[in-house]
C-alpha cells in the first residue's frame, strides 16, 4: 500500500454518513513520518447520532431479539470475511502503527479471527435461560444483552482489541459504537465494510474514530450502557470516573509491568526465547503483556545478563515490512520520545545499560528505538515500575524463590507474566504464587480461548473465551409460583 488510504465519511448505525464537523485525522507512518491515511474525526453530535441509532436498535430492533443461531450466522460470515482478507488487514495495521510484517499476520490479523472464533465456539453452548430451585420456589435465570456498547481500542494491537469487544458484544445482542485510536482507525473503518457486507440489521454498529474529549463525551452519555476500554491505567481512570456518572458499566483492560522469573534450574534454551518472544519482539515491545521485569537468581545472574543482551543485540531492526524485520519503530514520535526518556532515567537510576540504549545506526528517519537491556534494576526504580511500552528490558537480580515471587508482586500492576524451572510442576506451583491474570509456565503465551483481564491496576474484568462473552450479559431471576401443593 503506497497511496493514501483515505475515508470521507463516518459509518453510523451501519450507513456511510458525512461527519458532522470538518475536522480530519491524518494517518502518518511511523517509517516514513508521512502521511498515508486520512479519515474524518467525529465531533460530539456524530456521538449523539450514533447513540440514537444504537439505543434505537437495541430497544426496538430485530437484533437482540434474534434467536442467538441467527446472530451466530451474520457474525460467522464476519469472521470468514476476516479470515479470508487476513493478508490485506495486516498490511493495513502495518501501514498505520509500524508493526512487524510477522506479527501483523499473526498477533493482528490473524488473532483477531481466532477470536471470533473462540467467541462463536462459546455462543454455540451459550444458554439464556436455566431454571433451579430457590429458598422459596423454583428460580428461573435468564440472561439479556447489557446494551448500547461503547467500545474504546488502543492503537498497539487494534484489531485484536477490537475483536476482543466486538465478537461477543454481537453475539450478546448488543449493539455497539466503536471509537478507535486516532493513530490507527483506518483498520476500523475497513472492518465496518465488512460487518456492512456481513448483514448486520441498521443500527448495530457506528465507527467514530475520534480523540479523548470524543471519547470521553461518549463514555459519559446517558444513552450508553457499558464501556469496554482496552488503554493506559491514566485513561483507564478517567473513563471509570466519566462512565460513573450514570453507573454505566466498565470493563479495563490497562497496563502491565509483568515478570518473567527464571528458577535455578530454567533451561536457558527454552527461557530465552520466551523472553525475547515476550519483549522485545512482542510487536516492538509494544505491549501490555510484555515480561519487562526479568528476574534471575544471583547464582545465574551473569550468565543470562550475558546471553540476553546478545539476543537482544542479535535482533533485526529495521522497516516493519520486510519479512525479517523484528522491532519496527514506535507508533508516534512521542512514542519514541518515552522510550528515550525512560532509559536516560534508568541510567540516572544507576542501572546499567547492557545494549541498546538509543536509537539504531542508520534509522534516524522513523521512530526506532535499540532493544535495550538494563542490569543490576532494583524493583524501587521506575524503570522497574512504570509501564515504558517498548523494547526496554529489566534484568532483577533475586536471591530466594520466595523473594522472586514478592518481587514480582510487588508492582502496581498484574497482567502477565512466566515462569521457567526443568520442573514444570514447580514452576506451577510458583506461577500460582503471582498475582497476575495471566502467567505461563515455560513460555510465554496469550491464549485467546481463556479469560484475559488483570489484577490490581490492569483492570477490571475479563475478556475472551465463555467468560469475555459473558462479561454482555445482565442476569435477570424471575421467580415463579411454588408447585401447588396435592
Amino acid at each position: 500500500m503506497t497511496d493514501i488510504v483515505e475515508y470521507t465519511q463516518l459509518f453510523v448505525g451501519g450507513r456511510w454518513v458525512e461527519p458532522a464537523g470538518t475536522d480530519t485525522i491524518e494517518v502518518v507512518s511511523p517509517v516514513t513520518e508521512q502521511v498515508v491515511g486520512r479519515v474524518p474525526h467525529a465531533a460530539p453530535a456524530d456521538v449523539d447520532r450514533a447513540v440514537a441509532a444504537a439505543r434505537e436498535a437495541f430497544d426496538h430492533g430485530p437484533w437482540p431479539r434474534l434467536p442467538m443461531a441467527e446472530r451466530i450466522a451474520v457474525v460467522t460470515r464476519i469472521k470468514d470475511a476476516l479470515a479470508a482478507r487476513h493478508q490485506e488487514l495486516a498490511e493495513l495495521v502495518t501501514l498505520q502503527n509500524g508493526s512487524p510484517m510477522l506479527f501483523s499476520v499473526r498477533g493482528q490479523a490473524l488473532s483477531a479471527v481466532g477470536v471470533f472464533a473462540v467467541a462463536l465456539a462459546a455462543a454455540e453452548r451459550f444458554t439464556q435461560e436455566s431454571e433451579r430451585q430457590g429458598t422459596g420456589g423454583p428460580v428461573l435465570v435468564r440472561r439479556e444483552p447489557v446494551g448500547v456498547v461503547a467500545a474504546i481500542t488502543p492503537w498497539n494491537v487494534p484489531q485484536l482489541t477490537i475483536a476482543g469487544k466486538l465478537a461477543p458484544a454481537l453475539l450478546a445482542g448488543c449493539t455497539v459504537i466503536l471509537k478507535p485510536s486516532p493513530e490507527t482507525p483506518l483498520d476500523a473503518l475497513w472492518l465496518a465494510e465488512l460487518c456492512a457486507e456481513a448483514g448486520l440489521p441498521e443500527g448495530v454498529l457506528s465507527v467514530l474514530p475520534a480523540d479523548r474529549e470524543t471519547g470521553a463525551y461518549l463514555v459519559a452519555h446517558p444513552g450508553i450502557d457499558k464501556v469496554a476500554f482496552t488503554g493506559s491505567v491514566g485513561a483507564g481512570k478517567a473513563i471509570m470516573a466519566g462512565a460513573a456518572q450514570n453507573l454505566t458499566r466498565v470493563s479495563l483492560e490497562l497496563g502491565g509491568k509483568s515478570a518473567a522469573i527464571l528458577l535455578e534450574d530454567a533451561d536457558l534454551s527454552v527461557a530465552l526465547p520466551a523472553v525475547v518472544g515476550g519483549t522485545c519482539a512482542a510487536n516492538s515491545g509494544q505491549a501490555c503483556v510484555a515480561l519487562t521485569r526479568v528476574l534471575v537468581p544471583d547464582s545465574r545472574y551473569d550468565e543470562v545478563a550475558g546471553a540476553l543482551a546478545a539476543a537482544f543485540g542479535a535482533l533485526s531492526v529495521g522497516n516493519p515490512a520486510d519479512p525479517a524485520t523484528v522491532v519496527g519503530p514506535m507508533v508516534t514520535r512521542r512514542q519514541q520520545q518515552r522510550n528515550l526518556d525512560y532509559i536516560r532515567i534508568g541510567q540516572e537510576e544507576g542501572a546499567k545499560l547492557l545494549t541498546g540504549g538509543g536509537v539504531p545506526e542508520g534509522l534516524t528517519t522513523g521512530w526506532y528505538v535499540e532493544p535495550t537491556l538494563f542490569g543490576d534494576v532494583t524493583n524501587d526504580m521506575r524503570i522497574a515500575r512504570e509501564e515504558i511500552f517498548g523494547p526496554v528490558v529489566c534484568l532483577i537480580r533475586y536471591g530466594t524463590e520466595d523473594e522472586a515471587v514478592a518481587i514480582a508482586n510487588d508492582s502496581d500492576f498484574g497482567l502477565s507474566g512466566a515462569v521457567f524451572s526443568a520442573d514444570a510442576e514447580r514452576a506451577a506451583a510458583v506461577a500460582r504464587r503471582v498475582r497476575t491474570g495471566t502467567i505461563t509456565v515455560n513460555g510465554f503465551r496469550l491464549d485467546l480461548a481463556a479469560p484475559f483481564g488483570g489484577y490490581k491496576h490492569s483492570g477490571i474484568g475479563r475478556e475472551f473465551g465463555p467468560e469475555g462473552l459473558a462479561a454482555y450479559f445482565e442476569y435477570q431471576t424471575v421467580n415463579l409460583p411454588a408447585p401447588a401443593q396435592a
